[in-house]
């Protein structure tokens, strides 16, 4: 596999993909492989969907792209149905998670000079993942991923996550908003207090500040709910999507909804390729077929299932410290370092990865159906069992399986 001209930003996996299907990869070897990682929550139909295959090909043949000079009807579709799937007023069309925060940022900013306020101030979590441009990356709890692009953008204030009486506490009167993950992705699927953003929409009310929630990996039916913060019953000030929205193409969105509706206008924010006709194209397919086939209670049971079969599988296990998530992501928290596991899942024919250092990350697609949920967990246990074992032969590949 040649990569010498590539800049070496990735640590890339000894394997690359020819083709899928449904929630199965295939190598160029022909192995197949249970993609439960999903291009990191990317695939939200699986690979080679028809519903999404028919609806890119078609885009394609009448246009791709035009520009935002213009009006770009099936954007306009898209931003509708956002908005009435979310109860969110408005939509910005970006590229990227990334640009779904910075764009946040950008307004908390906007919110805050509107107050008086003459270096606003946002508060973030620690352990979050907001993104790796410059002003997301500083809003982003890891300092290893900041480490030597110093100095980072000033203007964050940095509380434990799901901790309310931390961010209540605080009296900076430069606080414009709060930014938040329902449950942090990167930060080892870690799942927030049940009150904690109902609390957190409260304080933001009570004080003036933007609640802005980064849904790039949540949303879009991950947590089998559209949202993952209407499990909450909130609405949030401003909300980043990326990731699921497109299946597969590259599209982020920055909703707004009650103050933080007109901080945007005509100069004040803009993006070449966000919105053009192909991604939102595909997006308004990935939505048409979550309804259609009913995939948020699909979700929820295929994510009860496979957290409930694993409980019972692992039970009394001492080095698993706990199973957490919410619909089809997952996080399995073991006692000591894991990532080796990657590449024993791999051996399996089976595509996870490890976040945090010691938690195993499920984020299969949507469609994934029992069969696979079968097939994931006795993958995924025999992982786990084998850590306690380590002695045991995990040599043998199921592949092809």
């Amino acid at each position: 596999m040649a990569i010498s001209h590539l800049i070496p930003t990735y640590k890339r996996q000894p394997i690359a993909f020819e083709r899928g299907e449904g929630a199965w990869l295939f190598d160029s070897d022909g192995n197949r492989y249970l993609d439960a990682l999903s291009g990191i929550a990317v695939n939200t139909l699986g690979h080679a969907h028809p519903a999404l295959v028919e609806a890119i090909a078609d885009q394609a043949k009448r246009l791709l792209h035009t520009s935002n000079l213009y009006e770009i009807d099936v954007q306009t579709r898209l931003a509708d149905r956002l908005c009435d799937i979310s109860g969110m007023d408005a939509v910005f069309f970006g590229n990227s998670g990334s640009e779904a925060n910075e764009a946040a940022i950008k307004l908390a900013r906007l919110h805050g000079h509107n107050r008086g306020i003459d270096t606003p101030v946002v508060v973030v979590m620690e352990g979050s993942f907001h993104g790796r441009t410059l002003a997301a990356l500083a809003a982003t709890g890891n300092a290893s991923a900041q480490k030597g692009f110093e100095p980072m953008p000033e203007g964050f204030l940095r509380v434990p996550y799901g901790d309310f009486d931390a961010i209540a506490e605080l009296t900076d009167d430069n606080i414009a908003a709060v930014l938040v993950e329902p449950i942090q992705g990167e930060g080892g699927v870690r799942v927030p207090p049940a009150d904690f953003l109902a609390g957190v929409r409260k304080l933001c009310d009570e004080r003036d500040w933007l609640m802005m929630v980064d849904e790039v990996q949540t949303g879009v039916g991950r947590s089998g709910h559209w949202f993952a913060h209407q499990a909450a019953g909130i609405k949030p000030d401003v909300m980043g999507l990326a990731k699921g929205l497109g299946g597969g193409v590259p599209i982020g969105a920055a909703l707004v909804a009650g103050k933080a509706t007109p901080l945007f206008g005509p100069g004040s924010h803009g993006s070449t390729f966000g919105g053009n006709p192909l991604a939102c194209r595909a997006a308004l397919a990935v939505l048409e077929t979550i309804e259609a086939d009913g995939l948020l209670a699909h979700v929820q049971a295929m994510g009860d299932s496979i957290r409930s079969q694993i409980e019972a599988r692992v039970d009394g296990l001492d080095h698993v410290k706990d199973i957490r998530g919410a619909g089809l992501m997952i996080g399995i928290e073991l006692a000591e370092p894991c990532a080796h596991l990657v590449d024993a899942a791999r051996e399996q024919g089976i595509l996870l990865n490890v976040t945090a250092g010691n938690v195993i990350r499920l984020l299969p697609p949507l469609i994934i159906g029992p069969a696979e949920v079968e097939r994931l967990v006795d993958g995924v246990c025999y992982l786990i069992e084998s850590v306690a074992a380590p002695t045991t032969n995990s040599t043998g590949s199921n592949k092809a399986s």
